[in-house]
């Protein structure tokens, strides 16, 4: 867990603003405990944490990077307001503390990292590659202006970065979990346990007569709310979405034989890997000083034992092209033959020499069989583009006050009217109504005003939904008369779990007391069933899971009752035998939760570190400061 989220935290885009700030909020709260450090305050600054102060400008700085950071991952804007609800006011805070403590303790140490560890790190992030995979300087300098940040403070910022995180996989370094803990695990998993059961269903409830007419009415009394119907609306939808608008683009054959051809990393099947070693010099003349030795004989293998070089040298091991981030480098190390080695290659901030020791030629699928998933994603790719253009001039006939309908037939476009819908989705006639994927339609109306403009919703594939709730059928109490099958069916109900509840009670006391469970099934004209082998996660289907949790509670030879599928199915079982897993501590799945463990070990001592640091550095946060820089008043 805790890899996953350092992982995470490299990168500054997250999926959807909901993952990105529930994340935060776990962090924050459950990590570093933010709400302990609103004890007192050092006048000045916004936050101490020893030797380091935030202002409130400083402050407001990061608060407003990451609200606009928000806002372009749901393409909409987020204000302030709404940012602080989903806690990313205490997100920001947490973040910036814990990297000021860890920033201290590292110096602290006097830890340090070379530049060219810290410009490859760099040259690697994804968010810097174009298509073909290559790093691109353009792109890294406009994503960097577009997050009101320079080269030298992010460079610098990845230092510090690239050291916290050394010093965090140093906490746990060799770490193993406990083989006690280990082998308890592993029981606990794949203990497997066996079990003879029968089911009691309706049938074994005997007949039941109809309610009289007194009965049914005092039960339906008893009960109204029950039966209530719930409040329906009534919306006009138009939605735009890929899915939808695809099949109505045409895709030439020459630009599904482009996008083969280009074969964009290796999605058409495997492609070709090099194992690739390179010297990477930022002294481009110890570079070319380097390759002329190779051109007058010095062998490869020689070179990189050299006092001067050897540190530079670096196997990177079978690649394919786009790991590369240096695209001359990828080019040439992908045209070398077997054994050769490059001439000096000069990038943006180095230069490279690169040999490659082996080939594993590309795989690649025909074309006949690709063609058409090609045809697919190039038509939905397009229509997205298309519903950015169409967008525009739905928003300006909205703007005009054109109802969608309206706007519909002078597009074009299809419109959808839903004439009931409730909560769970569900017309009046108690079927799920079809709505566009990918977006929460049925908030969206539900937390709407009749014929008051909505913000458009956003769908997952890039589609987007206008709609306008037209109506509003208000909750009400029904009558008998319009639920009487209902009412009818849900009192029988309640008398047959009565009556196999006392059934399945009597069976229970009669095992207990030595009976076989073959002798009473067959008095009630129900099988015997045996379960397959079952683990505490997972089952073969016979029984449900509660079912099965009971059954690992349920010692061998003793009975159980439990509910069955259904609400008016009874099970009655017998455990009839427990198998317990060997342990083998090099076996695949004990390695497993090994490792599980090992990594819940190791997020509690780097909580419990960082934790410690803080203390240590004395935190102080001005809660007045504070909520003047956000603009609010104490809560």
């Amino acid at each position: 867990m805790l890899r996953g989220i350092r992982n995470a935290s490299a990168g500054w885009l997250g999926k959807t603003i909901m993952a990105a700030v529930v994340g935060f909020l776990v962090i924050s709260f459950g990590f570093w405990g933010i709400g302990d450090i609103f004890r007192g305050y050092t006048r000045g600054a916004l936050v101490t944490v020893g030797n380091a102060r935030m202002s409130a400008d400083q402050f407001r700085q990061l608060f407003n990077t990451r609200l606009q950071a928000l806002s372009r991952q749901v393409q909409r804007p987020i204000t302030p307001e709404q940012a602080r609800i989903f806690g990313v006011d205490r997100q920001v805070l947490a973040e910036w503390i814990q990297n000021a403590a860890l920033d201290q303790y590292v110096q602290g140490l006097r830890l340090g990292i070379a530049e060219a560890d810290v410009v490859q790190h760099v040259t690697e992030d994804p968010n810097f590659r174009i298509p073909g995979g290559a790093f691109d300087a353009a792109r890294f300098r406009a994503i960097l202006s577009e997050n009101g940040l320079s080269e030298q403070g992010y460079i610098a910022e990845q230092r510090r970065d690239t050291l916290r995180r050394q010093l965090m996989a140093t906490l746990a370094a060799n770490l193993n979990a406990p083989t006690a803990e280990v082998e308890a695990l592993n029981r606990y998993q794949n203990e497997q346990r066996d079990a003879d059961f029968v089911v009691l269903t309706p049938a074994q409830a005997g007949d039941i007569a109809p309610p009289a007419p007194d009965v049914l009415a005092k039960y339906f009394d008893e009960h109204k709310v029950l039966f209530r119907a719930p409040e329906y609306r009534k919306a006009t939808m138009l939605a735009l979405t890929p899915e939808a608008i695809a099949p109505t683009i045409e895709i030439a054959d020459a630009d599904v034989k482009a996008v083969y051809d280009r074969n964009p990393n290796g999605m058409f099947g495997a492609p070709e890997k090099r194992d690739v070693q390179q010297i990477l010099f930022f002294d481009k003349d110890a570079a070319h000083k380097a390759a002329e030795r190779l051109k007058a004989g010095t062998p490869f293998d020689d070179l990189i034992k050299d006092a001067q070089i050897k540190d530079k040298f670096k196997d990177l091991g079978m690649i394919v092209k786009f790991q590369i981030p240096d695209e001359k480098v990828a080019n040439a190390a992908f045209t070398l033959p077997v054994g050769q080695v490059s001439d000096a290659i000069d990038g943006l901030y180095n230069s490279t020499i690169v040999r490659v020791t082996k080939i594993e030629p590309a795989s690649i699928k025909p074309f006949a069989e690709v063609e058409g998933e090609i045809k697919k994603n190039l038509a939905l790719q397009r229509a997205r583009d298309e519903i950015k253009k169409m967008r525009d001039k739905v928003d300006d006939q909205i703007g005009s006050g054109t109802p969608l309908d309206q706007i519909a037939k002078n597009l074009k476009l299809s419109v959808t009217t839903i004439a009931a819908i409730d909560r769970s989705g569900r017309g009046p006639d108690g079927k799920p109504i079809t709505l566009p994927k990918g977006a929460d339609v049925i908030g969206g109306i539900f937390s709407a005003d009749v014929n008051v403009e909505n913000d458009p919703l956003q769908t997952q594939d890039g589609g987007i939904i206008w709609y306008n709730l037209d109506a509003v059928t208000p909750s009400r109490d029904r009558t008998l008369d319009e639920v009487k099958d209902q009412v009818t069916a849900r009192w029988r109900d309640e008398q047959v779990i009565a009556r196999l509840d006392a059934k399945a009670k009597d069976m229970l006391a009669k095992l207990k007391a030595g009976a076989k469970l073959a002798d009473l099934a067959a008095a009630e004209k129900v099988p015997v069933e045996k379960t397959k082998w079952l683990k505490r996660r997972g089952g073969d289907g016979d029984l449900p899971p509660a079912a099965v949790a009971v059954l690992f509670q349920t010692a061998k030879g003793e009975a159980a009752v439990v509910d069955g599928k259904q609400p008016t199915e009874r099970i009655v079982m017998v455990v009839s035998d427990v198998t317990v897993p060997s342990f083998t501590a090099s076996a695949p799945d004990v390695k497993q939760l090994a490792d599980a463990l090992r990594d819940s070990i190791d997020n509690d001592i780097f909580s419990q570190f960082v934790g410690k640091i803080e203390d240590d550095l004395n935190v102080k946060v001005d809660q007045a400061e504070l909520n003047q820089a956000l603009g609010s008043n104490p809560q």
